[in-house]
């Protein structure tokens, strides 16, 4: 792996620019190496799931923190705890199912088991068979405990980080995104309604420009600009923490018709009409008149408010050309049926194979297909000019340039 003061040979990139991305930075498998080790097992804290997933003792959810596949799991004490689904004796995955409730976590290869606190209990013949073999006289069970990960949860939220280092969250996080992130996770307690992945044949970097990227919103989306969810003539911000690693598309829901502001917007369809217009029936649930939010989480989780469908979308890279998208559909647990059902059918908008983000999954994959052939050239981020700053338009690029910005700080490139 390169070292902090080893630069990527053939990275083409000038110090402190955010206009101009490397390709490489999207194929180069060194890159990406690098990338899981300072970014994703690093200083930070990344979405590991609900607390309403792991509710009672025992209970238990496998997931990834970047290409790791970690364990968080509920102890009998009742306490949230976290460690990599790995055994200590050969490496082997000890937890295959996704979610579950045991009080031991068994290796299905030579059965070391090991409690919810990652601490290993039983190893079979440690004392050998019939006086032969058997571990050696100094092994100690502790000094084969699997690695903890820090934990820590807001209202009902469980984040997880491999450093002892990472700020508390609320730091993390910052004013801004603390702000918002609590306007939907707000201390209610939480119902999940289902669950949807998908495998994306892109880097991982490109979902998260994806989601801080208003200008493509309004020209690739044809359902969002048709009936008026996400255009760029609306009210609207682009709002980032201090650092630039977070950020917030923030709109407000506005006409299905054509001006002279719309002349660029090709896929306006000022004639189309639902067939079942329930799809789009939103109720006003917050405060302030912001009808869509999209939040971005450094380094994997994505906040998404449409209207009143919610969800959380967990990015999980592969490698340098693919990641799994993990979505969690939930609602609050004091939600009537009626408005659970709302939930579940604006949830169509934005899903794996919704009306809107299915165009995303595709223009990433092209996206990929045609950086790869091109790994020594560069991609532009100029819409808005060259800055990182706030803006009170769509019309821009400045949320990922933000994140280049951060990305370079945390890769020290």
């Amino acid at each position: 792996m390169t070292t902090s003061t080893t630069p990527l040979p053939h990275l083409n990139w000038p110090q402190g620019d955010v206009t101009t991305i490397p390709y490489a930075l999207y194929t180069d498998p060194d890159i990406f190496d690098l990338e899981m080790a300072r970014i994703f097992q690093g200083r930070g804290w990344s979405y590991v799931g609900l607390e309403v997933e792991v509710r009672e003792p025992g209970d238990y959810l496998v997931t990834n923190i970047g290409n790791r596949s970690v364990v968080i799991a509920r102890n009998q004490e009742g306490n949230l705890t976290g460690f990599a689904n790995r055994c200590a004796h050969r490496g082997v995955k000890i937890c295959r199912q996704r979610r579950g409730n045991t009080r031991m976590f068994v290796c299905p290869y030579h059965q070391w088991s090991y409690n919810a606190d990652g601490e290993l209990r039983g190893v079979p013949f440690i004392k050998g068979v019939k006086q032969q073999g058997g571990m050696p006289d100094d092994f100690e069970r502790a000094d084969y405990n699997l690695p903890k990960l820090e934990i820590e949860t807001r209202n009902g939220v469980i984040f997880a980080s491999f450093d002892t280092s990472t700020p508390p969250l609320e730091e993390y996080l910052g004013v801004t995104n603390t702000t918002w992130f609590d306007r939907v996770f707000d201390g209610r307690e939480l119902k999940v309604l289902g669950y949807s992945r998908q495998l994306i044949p892109g880097n991982w970097k490109l979902m998260f420009e994806n989601i801080k990227d208003p200008y493509h919103a309004s020209l690739l989306h044809v359902f969002l600009v048709t009936f008026g969810l996400f255009r760029a003539d609306q009210k609207s911000q682009v709002l980032m923490d201090d650092t630039g690693a977070h950020g917030l598309l923030i709109s407000q829901r506005g006409e299905q018709k054509a001006d002279e502001s719309t002349r660029d917007i090709t896929n306006l369809k000022e004639n189309f009409e639902l067939a079942d217009p329930r799809l789009l029936d939103p109720v006003k649930e917050y405060d302030g008149d912001a009808t869509v939010v999209m939040q971005t989480v450094w380094p994997n989780l994505i906040v998404q408010q449409q209207s009143n469908t919610l969800a959380l979308r967990q990015i999980q890279p592969r490698g340098p050309g693919s990641f799994e998208l993990a979505w969690t559909f939930f609602a609050y647990a004091d939600d009537d049926e009626e408005m659970v059902t709302r939930r579940l059918r604006q949830a169509n908008l934005m899903s794996s194979a919704g009306l809107v983000s299915t165009d995303d999954s595709e223009v990433i994959k092209l996206a990929q297909d045609g950086i790869s052939a091109f790994q020594d050239e560069s991609g532009t981020l100029l819409m808005g000019g060259k800055g990182t700053d706030n803006e009170q338009h769509m019309v821009t690029e400045a949320a990922i340039r933000a994140f280049y910005k951060h990305y370079r700080a945390v890769m020290e490139i």
